[in-house]
C-alpha cells in the first residue's frame, strides 16, 4: 500500500466523520473529564505510595 492510497483512505474516513460531528450522545463531556481526573488522582496516589524513600 502506497503512502497516496493510505493518505486518500485517511482523508475519505475523516471527510464521513464531519457529518456526524463526533459526540455521541450518551456521552458526557463532564462526566467523562471528571472520571479522567480521577483516575489520574488515583494513579498519583498510588506512585506516591510506592515512592517513600524521598
Amino acid at each position: 500500500m502506497s503512502f497516496h492510497s493510505t493518505a486518500a483512505q485517511l482523508v475519505t474516513l475523516a471527510a464521513e466523520g464531519e457529518e456526524h460531528g463526533g459526540n455521541h450522545e450518551s456521552l458526557n463531556p463532564l462526566l467523562i473529564g471528571g472520571g479522567a481526573f480521577i483516575a489520574l488522582m488515583l494513579l498519583l496516589w498510588v506512585t506516591t505510595l510506592f515512592n517513600r524513600d524521598r
